[in-house]
């Protein structure tokens, strides 16, 4: 749907916020899915992220579906997303490798698919999140039946 101006209508819980970061960035919820399904053939054919993900998903349209709406949360700040993505990744085989090739896949997807300013977006958003899944997946490791410490 398109507003009387032609731009993209989109569902956000902070409707000026998103309109302001989509102006500024080129992103929308079209190019979030055709980064979202461009990234996600990349990791399905990877050598080393594909055994994981094909190991866990069957039925790639709902895991897909949830993708884009988690980006549309992280990038365009709508609120879409409502699921729990730390205790997805913790009980994953992964470590830090895992991380680097699924961010090294991210920013050449993200390269390919965005503007420039659409590309920066979201690639630094991917950044913090895989610091922040990477802390949780070692610290699940290192001690699984543990609570983790708040440090204030």
């Amino acid at each position: 749907m398109t507003t009387p101006d032609m731009s993209p209508q989109i569902d956000s819980a902070r409707p000026e916020m998103t309109a302001t970061i989509m102006a500024e960035t080129g992103l929308d919820e079209a190019v979030l899915r055709k980064l979202v399904h461009g990234f996600y053939d990349k990791v399905r054919r990877d050598p080393m992220l594909g055994p994981i993900f094909a190991a866990r998903i069957v039925d790639w349209g709902p895991h897909l579906e949830r993708m884009v709406a988690f980006w549309s949360s992280v990038a365009l700040m709508t609120g879409r997303y409502h699921g729990r993505p730390v205790p997805a990744h913790t009980p994953l085989p992964i470590g830090p490798m895992h991380f680097e090739r699924w961010l090294t896949l991210f920013r050449e997807t993200a390269g390919e698919i965005c503007t420039e300013a659409g590309a920066a977006h979201v690639i630094k958003r991917a950044e913090r999140i895989a610091r922040s899944l990477l802390i949780a997946v070692e610290e699940a490791q290192a001690a699984p039946d543990a609570i983790p410490a708040l440090r204030l």
